[in-house]
């Protein structure tokens, strides 16, 4: 179905950060944006979902669409109003939080809950078509566990206590955390069969496993191996446990749900919907349960029929390979989509001062039709896996760039400190790199002048240009946040929180002043409303041209000596930035 709704935001520039990515709260981002310095820089600011309630993954495990009044006020969302600032919020469409009113209610209820076919029982859906294991989960058959799509190591489910004492597993594809309490020798006193040492012994092996996060159930008690499962009973009493659990979206209930979300994220001022994880919501036995065909096709209509009443632009966020082409499928059925390969683009770009793949993308950009939103840095990766090639039907479909390059890309970004994250198949083998976590100044090398030159080839790209804050500062990848983070810590080498005092030293630094400058053209002047024109220069030189009746905008660049100028008239008196 072809989308009706042709409400789109052309010229904007879109401001990315979480609710506490400045000072504590919103509303230390809002007085920032209040500031002369940031007068008519953006117009639209996504503010990721740490703005709702949630517990885990900084805010794409929700518990609820309410305001999370420990970071944002309804005053808040008026002066973002009054900034002329439109919003874009996410709605996670695959899961929510186990302390989500609907999953708590499954915990306490069971199969008596209202909420039962809200979530996906992992045995209730191989019913019948795997086998049984010794830890009471269903192992799918091979040609079934073959096909699907991992997003981490191992099986994607968590179990949970249901009231009558049984553990069922649920479906988890993304993030879960499990914690046990240690245990004391008098737990183990019900055991009258084996003797004080031995209850020391076992205390001392759970105890180890426990503070080193290792998998207790693989724990080997030799002899006292018998007694294992009532062990692991009293271990399992006091666990405690965070995860974002896969929806049923083929129960009413759940959609019942979108429509309540989405009519509450409209009263919040939400115009852009990001559909985070859409492409996991459809799920079925024999396929990938990653865009299902055409079963995530008719999800996403269902949804777009919500959002049109809603008057919310939606865009389908999906990590694929290039070679796949759903970012054409997705674009051709008139959603917006996500320009995830512009980072890896832009770094290659820039390190090889060569035009070539560049624009390719463009070009196909154009030629297309696509309506994009495009990013240097984001709350996630840098994304690598998208730019690959990919075999499709027996016929190999080429990646916007060779594998030697992306491996390229890869190994320049890890030099500099960029941390990996993997894909995995079922049995936990690593399949393929999935992205790089790195700031997009320290993957560049920390070097002011490409970070200004990438920052201006994104604002004279096709589509919305959206600027995580981070990278607006010239933020460095952050390590010892990394390394706290655990094992999602990966993440947190790009969300350094900046201070009062980062924004006021920040501001006077010309990297920042430079940026600004731009992005306030980019955000103002109309001839980003018209039509984008790419010159003929030489490989190592760009030169992208906007034209909006008697207004035009230029960049030339230089990608071996990373100089440019802009030049851009409104009324026929052209004026030039050197840089």
């Amino acid at each position: 179905m072809k989308l009706e709704n042709k409400n789109t935001i052309s010229n904007g520039v879109m401001l990315n950060a979480y609710p506490d990515s400045i000072g504590h709260k919103l509303s230390d981002t809002v007085k920032m944006l209040q500031r002369r310095e940031f007068k008519d820089v953006f117009s639209l600011f996504y503010i990721l979902p740490t703005f709702f309630n949630s517990d885990l993954d900084r805010g794409f495990s929700i518990i609820d669409y309410n305001l999370n009044e420990e970071l944002v006020a309804t005053q808040d969302l008026k002066a973002l109003e009054d900034l002329n600032i439109e919003l874009k919020f996410d709605i996670v469409l695959n899961h929510l939080s186990v302390n989500s009113p609907q999953f708590i209610d499954l915990l306490a209820n069971g199969e008596k809950s209202k909420n039962k076919d809200f979530f996906i029982n992992w045995n209730t859906f191989w019913k019948d078509n795997g086998t049984l294991n010794n830890d009471g989960i269903i192992i799918p058959k091979e040609e079934f566990l073959n096909k699907l799509f991992m997003r981490k190591s191992g099986l994607p489910i968590l179990k949970v206590p249901f009231p009558n004492g049984e553990e069922k597993p649920y479906w988890n594809t993304f993030y879960q955390e499990v914690n046990y309490q240690r245990i004391q020798i008098s737990d183990l006193d019900l055991f009258s069969s084996i003797t004080l040492e031995d209850k020391k012994d076992i205390c001392q092996k759970i105890n180890i496993a426990i503070q080193n996060k290792e998998d207790i159930t693989i724990l080997d008690f030799e002899e006292k191996n018998i007694l294992k499962t009532d062990i692991l009973k009293i271990v399992k009493k006091n666990k405690s446990f965070l995860g974002q659990m896969d929806v049923n979206a083929k129960s009413e209930l759940v959609w019942d749900f979108y429509e309540e979300t989405l009519k509450k994220v409209k009263s919040f001022g939400c115009k852009i919907l990001r559909l985070d994880a859409f492409s996991y919501l459809h799920k079925e036995i024999g396929q990938t349960n990653f865009f299902n065909k055409p079963g995530t096709w008719n999800y996403l209509d269902r949804i777009n029929e919500i959002a049109k009443k809603n008057d919310l632009i939606l865009l389908p966020e999906i990590h694929a390979e290039y070679g796949l082409d759903l970012h054409d499928e997705v674009a051709k059925e008139g959603y917006q989509i996500y320009d995830f390969f512009l980072p890896g683009l832009m770094i290659h770009t820039i390190e090889s001062a060569t035009n070539k793949a560049l624009l390719n993308w463009i070009n196909e950009i154009v030629e297309k039709g696509y309506k994009t939103v495009n990013m240097l840095g984001c709350h996630d990766g840098i994304p690598v896996l998208d730019l690959k090639g990919k075999e499709v039907n027996g016929t190999f479909n080429k990646g916007l760039l060779e594998d030697s390059e992306l491996d390229t890309v890869m190994n320049t970004i890890i030099e500099r400190g960029g941390r990996v994250k993997n894909l995995y198949d079922p049995s936990g083998k690593k399949i393929s790199y999935y992205q790089v976590n790195a700031t997009f100044f320290s993957a560049l090398g920390e070097n002011e002048n490409k970070l200004l030159l990438a920052r201006a080839i994104q604002l004279f790209m096709p589509g919305i240009p959206q600027i995580w804050y981070l990278d607006l500062f010239a933020g460095k990848n952050n390590y010892i946040a990394a390394d706290k983070g655990g094992s999602g810590g990966h993440k947190e080498i790009n969300r350094t929180t900046l201070t009062d005092k980062d924004i006021e030293e920040g501001i006077k630094k010309d990297i920042v002043k430079n940026q600004l400058k731009i992005i306030r053209l980019r955000n103002t002047l109309s001839a980003f409303s018209g039509e984008i024109k790419i010159k003929n220069t030489s490989e190592e030189t760009l030169s992208i041209l906007w034209v909006y009746k008697n207004a035009t905008a230029a960049l030339n660049a230089n990608l071996k000596t990373f100089s440019f100028t802009i030049s851009y008239s409104e009324d026929g008196d052209v004026k030039t930035l050197k840089f």
